[in-house]
């Protein structure tokens, strides 16, 4: 009997505390995201499937630090960063994520005009509207209506799974390259690394880690919940690889099998899809855009916004009313506007060149979060028995080493094949 109370209470607290590990991690299956794994579908078949692996433990490991700091301390990543180093650090950081973020939100605001092009939408009616219900949607609404509204939204993903299977792709290639490293040669080609840290970058993300810890906070998740959340956070970061890799199988399939290597956006990807696979792929690769901007539109200015003020000390979160939170809440309204407002003046070649250099500055911009979340968690008076276990800093100073190397190697090939 106690052994089914005990259980019965595990799950309970499980679906108390499911949202934000959950919603943190699907949510970077932006348009951006797609993008860049149809690319890596597109452009190198199965040969990026490897990535997937030590991505989604890397994920797990990074989120749950995330968790752990939020639900020990009760505090967000940015409040504490301005506590432990200072208010000028602290600027400097929410500045670059800042500039790194508005790029990301001007990507979700493309998506969704391009995913309702393909269905004959014009995005001059499409991207005002759903700006608008994107803001909406927070500024009237409270934590636990936004919250079910973004789990919700996470489930849509089975699109693009239920897409990749349909696109027929070769199971024995993909699950071969998926447990297999790549040849040495490959790491000479700049562009195989350019995409391995746009892949990096854009399925590890800067905002995840502050969002993460900030929606914890909010949602009052106490140490006696930390199991759950962790669970919550293994879940979701495994589901959004899933998601993530079905991707890159269904482009392969499809587009780099029919020798289509070029593709402009996410939506370019479905549209060329569409005589190649079962016409269920197309409809679901492109309507899984369009769950995917709007939610990551929804989301991505709202982290922006949690983080600047905490950082910078002003009152935040979706639960309070304009008046009590008005910083907050016009960095929020600033921030959609100006994704929605570059989309709706700039042509398809520059928003998309904005998308994918935004997923490569956010692997530039991760390993200096990453620094500043190993000090804190690894701080004892901060975390006292919470602080990090070897393994997981092995993992992420392994993550920050590497991100750092790819970059660097990115940026001397780029400067070689300039000169």
């Amino acid at each position: 009997m106690s052994f089914w109370k005990r259980w019965r209470t595990s799950i309970f607290l499980f679906f108390a505390v499911l949202g934000p590990g959950f919603i943190t991690a699907n949510v970077d299956n932006d348009s951006g995201g797609i993008f860049t794994y149809s690319q890596a579908g597109a452009q190198y078949g199965y040969k990026l499937l490897w990535t997937m692996i030590p991505i989604t433990i890397a994920l797990i490991v990074v989120q749950e630090m995330c968790a752990r700091m939020g639900v020990v301390t009760g505090k967000g990543l940015s409040d504490l960063i301005r506590e432990e180093f200072g208010l000028r650090m602290t600027f400097i950081v929410m500045m670059l994520l800042v500039i790194v973020n508005i790029g990301n939100v001007i990507s979700e605001f493309a998506g969704i005009a391009e995913s309702m092009e393909l269905f004959h939408g014009n995005k001059y009616i499409v991207v005002p509207i759903c700006a608008f219900a994107v803001w909406a949607l927070v500024v009237w609404g409270d934590y636990k209506r936004v919250e079910i509204i973004f789990l919700l939204g996470s489930l849509i993903y089975v699109a693009y799974i239920i897409s990749g299977v349909l696109a027929q792709p070769s199971w024995h290639e993909a699950l071969a390259e998926t447990v297999k490293l790549p040849a040495r040669a490959v790491w000479s080609d700049h562009n195989y690394v350019y995409m391995v840290v746009g892949v990096i970058g854009t399925t590890i993300s800067p905002w995840m880690q502050f969002y993460m810890q900030a929606s914890v906070v909010e949602k009052g998740t106490t140490v006696r919940q930390y199991a759950a959340s962790r669970l919550d956070v293994i879940i979701g970061s495994i589901f959004s690889d899933v998601v993530a890799w079905f991707i890159i199988v269904a482009c392969a399939a499809t587009l780099w099998t029919h020798g289509i290597r070029d593709i402009g956006s996410a939506a370019d990807a479905a549209q060329a899809m569409k005589p190649l696979a079962d016409k269920f792929a197309y409809i679901l690769f492109a309507a899984g855009l369009f769950n995917a901007s709007f939610f990551a539109a929804s989301v991505l200015p709202i982290s922006t916004a949690y983080s600047v003020c905490e950082g910078l000390g002003f009152e935040s979160g979706v639960d309070k009313k304009f008046k009590q939170a008005p910083f907050f809440y016009w960095l929020y309204t600033l921030l959609i506007v100006s994704g929605a407002g570059v989309v709706l003046i700039t042509n398809h070649d520059n928003y998309v060149k904005i998308i994918i250099r935004s997923q490569v500055l956010n692997g530039v911009l991760l390993p200096f979060v990453l620094y500043f979340m190993l000090k804190l968690a690894n701080n004892k008076e901060l975390m006292g028995k919470h602080t990090n276990r070897r393994w997981f800093n092995a993992i992420a100073y392994s993550t920050a080493v590497i991100v750092v190397g790819l970059s660097l190697v990115m940026f001397w090939q780029g400067i070689r094949g300039a000169s």
